[in-house]
């Protein structure tokens, strides 16, 4: 479809007139935080710090990280899931956070 805006580059012959552009519009469905990745810089570039995982992950996220979801024994993020259960755990995401 096409939109209608004001170009804003100065200079140019169409400065402060309106064009018109072509644009695709995309529908996703909502999109759902599991986790926070920290970054460091390093010479080499970025690098994972520290990830944080949600306390409650859905099952069809779950899903996604296995091959087999049907034979295995669905273990994945119990250990990040218990760390909210605590006052050590919670604290201890604190600290990941703020770094």
């Amino acid at each position: 479809t096409h939109i209608v805006r004001e170009m804003d580059r100065p200079g140019s012959k169409a400065n402060k007139k309106e064009v018109v552009e072509a644009v695709t519009i995309l529908e996703t469905p909502p999109i759902v935080c599991v986790g926070v990745v920290g970054y460091i810089e390093t010479p080499r570039g970025l690098r994972a710090l520290k990830t944080v995982w949600a306390e409650h992950i859905g099952e069809e996220c779950k899903r996604r990280f296995y091959k087999n979801w049907s034979q295995s024994k669905k273990k994945a993020f119990t250990k990040s899931s218990t760390k909210w259960g605590d006052d050590l755990g919670k604290k201890e995401i604190e600290k990941d956070l703020a770094q």
